[in-house]
């Protein structure tokens, strides 16, 4: 019964990372929906109703008691994870309203390498043959892009440092997500709410102009933020590490497709490059981990039956 019950948890666990990673993945056609607000109006809203339902995802979980045992230390690392994060989302926002999706999937890409380097750096972690060997594939891939088209793919490789800094500095605190999320947003309420207050001045802006439409839009950024958190906490309760590192190359995928066959973002030879030495690595990288993973379980079973 035990092995049922297990299976049909990791079915579920499969399904809310299906959930999660493909939301994340069709997430631009949302940001391209609101192309009639300024990217940091968008920004502000998204911050604005994420801390709504952020709010009432704690109370319904009852999880107030993980917020007020926070220590000072502990919400100062939150101070800096909503200003990594706040960078993501706006770097992530211009992005697509400048066309540039498809550099957008290149950095979530990259992201899981990058991870990797800043835990050598910043954790002691030792970087193993496989993993570096990935990493030097990806590196190669990004120098092939600045050196043929002659442009850094800033946008990318921004989203890609932000978000693993982002993951580095929640690593110091460790909180539910939907807690972390809802004390970041709760500091950076403040700001949002004097910036659409300030804006709302100007003639662009949709809080004092905009139809009911593009308000209710934009109030669907607290949703589009929101549910495929849920999904992936509930997914990251059911399923291993190593099955979510292999699952969350869905998003990228999904958002490349997206943006080649729905919004119709030219691929140039020179990002075909690119991206065979990224999806080359992140082949070497998977392998390697699960490898790696495998002979650590085969090692303890082998102290299990020699005890």
């Amino acid at each position: 019964m035990n092995g049922l019950a297990e299976d049909r948890d990791d079915t579920r666990g499969v399904w809310f990372a299906f959930a999660a990673y493909g939301f994340w993945g069709v997430a631009p056609v949302y940001f391209k929906w609101v192309e009639f607000a300024e990217p940091l109006e968008i920004l502000a809203h998204r911050i604005v109703w994420a801390f709504v339902l952020l709010v009432l995802l704690v109370s319904v979980r009852g999880r107030w008691g993980t917020v007020r045992r926070l220590t000072p230390q502990g919400v100062a690392w939150l101070a800096a994870s909503a200003t990594l994060v706040t960078i993501n989302w706006g770097v992530f926002i211009w992005a697509l309203q400048n066309e540039r999706i498809v550099e957008t999937s290149l950095g979530y890409y990259v992201n899981p390498l990058v991870n990797v380097v800043l835990g050598g750096l910043f954790l002691g972690e030792r970087l193993r043959r496989w993993q570096a060997l990935a990493v030097g594939l990806a590196t190669i891939g990004v120098v092939s892009e600045i050196a043929s088209v002659g442009v850094v793919p800033w946008a990318g490789l921004a989203l890609a440092f932000s978000f693993g800094f982002y993951g580095l500095v929640r690593k110091k605190i460790m909180v539910d997500s939907a807690v972390g999320l809802g004390v970041e947003t709760t500091l950076l309420l403040p700001i949002a709410v004097g910036y659409l207050i300030v804006h709302s001045f100007g003639e662009a802006s949709t809080l004092a102009s905009g139809t009911t439409n593009e308000l209710l839009l934009l109030a669907l950024g607290g949703f589009v933020t929101v549910f495929p958190l849920v999904c992936f906490a509930a997914a990251a309760l059911r399923l291993s590490l190593t099955v979510l590192g292999i699952l969350q190359y869905l998003a990228p995928t999904v958002t490349l497709l997206v943006a080649v066959y729905y919004y119709g973002e030219p691929l140039q030879n020179s990002q075909w490059i690119t991206f065979g030495c990224i999806w080359l690595a992140l082949v070497i990288f998977s392998g390697e981990g699960l490898y790696h993973k495998q002979k650590g379980r085969d090692h303890d079973h082998r102290l299990y039956d020699g005890a």
